[in-house]
């Protein structure tokens, strides 16, 4: 089994200093209560309603940044996914994810997918997301809106993702009374249909106006919720084994890479 936990956390708008502070001690904490695999929000370094690029320029980090090596310190043996507003040696700025593993920024994938404004100030990244092969099991990494693309997600889960891992940051849209979140329906999708576990970490608050979903949630492959947040800063964990993601037989008859027709599609 793998502890997985999301740390549902309300960072700052441009508080590097105090967003630095939230993130360790999240890190820190799940990391002494046993979590393996760590889930932070997508941008938790910056905030998220970053005014124009040059705001976001003032808040940008690399990724040797001193602040990526305290994270690592922090969190030990676990392996760490956090975003961060990253500027690039071209000298672009990406909506980004960072792998933290064996004390170090393992990898670094840059979102591919951009949702509505964020495409006014960042730039598309150009390669899939990591599949990082680790002493857990396989972790694909993605962020938000990229998890709306099954193209994405399906090449993911060929390349072999045993869990799909996303921090998010889910403004807030109406939904009918009692149901899911839409993004965490699209997560339970994804989980079903892929046979695989995924992993979202939304954020908590309201930041500048903008209401989030505080919608983190844990999905095991068969495609229920095990773990969710609710409301405020939260972390929430789940116990998962990984190797079950890799059995994709459904039924004696049913296999769900091999049933697909790539000769029509």
């Amino acid at each position: 089994m793998t502890r997985i936990a999301c740390c549902q956390l309300d960072p700052a708008i441009i508080d590097l200093e105090g967003n630095d502070e939230r993130i360790t001690a999240a890190v820190a904490d799940a990391s002494a209560a046993g979590a393996e695999v760590i889930v932070l929000p997508e941008l938790v370094t910056s905030g998220y309603m970053l005014a124009d690029e040059a705001e976001a320029r003032s808040v940008a980090l690399t990724p040797d940044d001193a602040r990526f090596a305290k994270w690592s310190a922090a969190a030990g043996d676990s392996f760490v996914v956090l975003g961060f507003c990253e500027l690039g040696r071209d000298g672009l700025l990406y909506n980004s994810a960072a792998v933290l593993d064996g004390g170090a920024v393992a990898a670094v994938y840059r979102k591919t997918h951009l949702w509505d404004r964020e495409k006014l100030i960042f730039t598309r990244g150009l390669e899939l997301p990591p599949v990082m092969q680790t002493r857990y099991g396989a972790i694909a990494v993605m962020l938000c809106y990229d998890l709306e693309f099954g193209e994405l997600t399906r090449r993911a889960v060929v390349d072999g993702a045993d869990l799909i891992v996303a921090p998010v940051n889910w403004p807030l849209f109406p939904r009918p009374e009692g149901e899911h979140p839409g993004e965490v329906i699209t997560a339970m999708s994804t989980a079903r249909t892929n046979h695989v576990a995924v992993a979202v970490c939304d954020r908590a608050g309201v930041e500048r106006g903008q209401r989030w979903t505080e919608g983190t949630a844990i999905v095991s492959a068969d495609g229920w919720v095990v773990a969710e947040a609710g409301p405020g800063e939260v972390t929430v964990t789940a116990d998962l084994d990984l190797s079950l993601s890799r059995n994709k037989m459904l039924t004696e008859y049913v296999h769900l890479l091999e049933d697909r027709r790539l000769d029509l599609y």
